[in-house]
Formats: structure tokens, sequence, C-alpha cells
């Protein structure tokens, strides 16, 4: 009798990069084009916040943490459960690598970081801040005044070190590389079913 192989990883697809770096438009369309669950952190917060009457953003936020360990025990459930994942948030290094250094032993990990320059993610945050009402949860309108005032680079951003594969993602006019091909850098870590090869 044969003994039964192990069941594939799954893979987690990690959408990085700083304010403004199009992260959660660049997560849902990779989602969409893979067949998979966005997670995304900020969405995760929006929910916490609707059940937290009078919550005020900006300090010592008290959701910070919370969402944090909501936003990885998600990642953990699904990824244990063999489900491949396309999870958004910033990824700064000192606060993200350790909580997913602790999930590379349960999904191949695929780092997507997104890159734009500082003048077009500045536009982004000022943007959002005005026409989405939701963004309140993240202190967007202190970013951009912090920002203005000079007291605030974008470009002081630290991108989690990961010794993963990782793709740069130009999301400045839409994408470069494409969807695509996005799409097939996290493919390519996943084994092909119909030949039995990995």
């Amino acid at each position: 009798m044969q003994p039964e192989s192990a069941p594939p990883s799954p893979t987690l697809a990690v959408v990085s990069g700083g304010p403004g770096a199009g992260k959660t438009t660049l997560a849902h369309a990779l989602a969409q084009e893979l067949g998979c669950p966005a997670i995304i952190r900020d969405e995760i917060k929006q929910g916490m916040v609707m059940s937290s009457p009078g919550y005020r953003s900006g300090g010592e936020d008290p959701l910070n943490y919370p969402t944090l360990e909501a936003f990885f025990g998600v990642l953990k459930v699904l990824i244990q459960a063999g489900v491949t994942v396309v999870a958004e948030a910033a990824y700064q290094d000192r606060l993200w690598r350790p909580n997913l250094e602790s999930l590379t032993g349960l999904a191949r990990i695929r780092v997507i970081r997104c890159v734009t320059p500082a003048a077009v993610a500045h536009d982004r945050i000022a943007h959002r801040a005005r026409e989405n009402a939701h963004r309140a949860a993240h202190a967007d309108h202190d970013l951009l005044e912090a920002i203005t005032a000079g007291k605030h680079s974008l470009d002081a951003f630290v991108p989690i070190s990961l010794d993963v594969p990782t793709l740069a993602v130009d999301t400045s006019h839409g994408y470069s590389p494409g969807i695509q091909d996005i799409a097939s850098f996290v493919r390519a870590s996943v084994p092909d079913m119909t030949s039995g090869s990995d």
C-alpha cells in the first residue's frame, strides 16, 4: 500500500508597501485573478471600528494590536486549512517580519512590493482622505498633515526583509509588471497537479 503523500502547501501572497503605494487595489485585483480570498488588514480594522463606539484614531491607537492579532489569526486559520491567500498590509519590517516568519513553515510565501514615487503616493493619500469616510480609522488626515509639514517622509518606509521570492511592482500608472505576470509569479510556487511535479 502506497503511503499518502503530504498535501501541497498553500501560497501566501504578501502585498506590501508604504502608505499610498496602491496595495489594497492590487491585492483585490490579484485575488480576483488568482481566484482566492484577499485578507486586507485595514478592512479588518474598519470592521473593529464599527464595533467600538467612541473610537478615535491617532496617537496610541487601541485597535492596532488587536487588528494585528486578528489579521494573522485569520491568515493562520486559512493557511492551515490549505487555502491560498492574498494578504495586504504595509508590512513594515520591524513589526511584521516576526509574524510572517511564523508562517513560513505553513505556506509558500511570495512577497509583492508595491512601489510608486512619493508624489503619487501623497496624492493618493490626499484623495482617499477626502473621498473615503472609512479611512478615518487609519488617521489619513494626520498622515497628510505630517507629510505636508515635512514631518514625515514616505521614503522612510522600511520594506519587509524576508528571504523569500520577492517581486517589485510599480503602481504609478496601472501595474508594471502587469496583473497576469504578477499572478504568474504567485502561481510559480504552486505545484503542477496534472504532472505531479513540484
